[in-house]
């Protein structure tokens, strides 16, 4: 099982985070999925941008850069809306919504997964 971890602040974004690293699973991402419970997330990568299209619910999503820099911050893009293009960003995390508020993450922020 692998986490989401925001050094700067110290604190965990997800406790259980997949990984979509290919094609069809960068594709599908969370789409169809009901919910995502808290503690858990997606990364997805390589990843500029993403959209919400067949999605149900919100989400908060963390751009990084390829050391692991936040680059660009989502909160709680709605269903069938697309996120700015980060490019700077070599992949981002989707989370819970409320999840970057209540870890305070910030642009410039180092953020690990393993």
């Amino acid at each position: 099982m692998r986490r989401a971890f925001n050094q700067t602040k110290n604190c965990q974004l997800a406790s259980d985070v997949l990984i979509a690293d290919h094609f069809f699973a960068r594709l599908k991402g969370l789409m169809f999925t009901k919910n995502l419970p808290a503690g858990r997330g997606l990364v997805i990568k390589p990843c500029t941008q993403i959209h919400m299209f067949w999605m149900n619910y919100a989400l908060d999503v963390v751009f990084v850069d390829s050391n692991g820099v936040v680059v660009g911050l989502v909160e709680r893009i709605a269903p069938g809306k697309i996120s700015p293009m980060f490019r700077k960003a070599t992949s981002c995390i989707e989370l819970p919504e409320g999840t970057i508020s209540d870890t305070r993450t910030t642009l410039g922020d180092r953020i690990e997964v393993n």
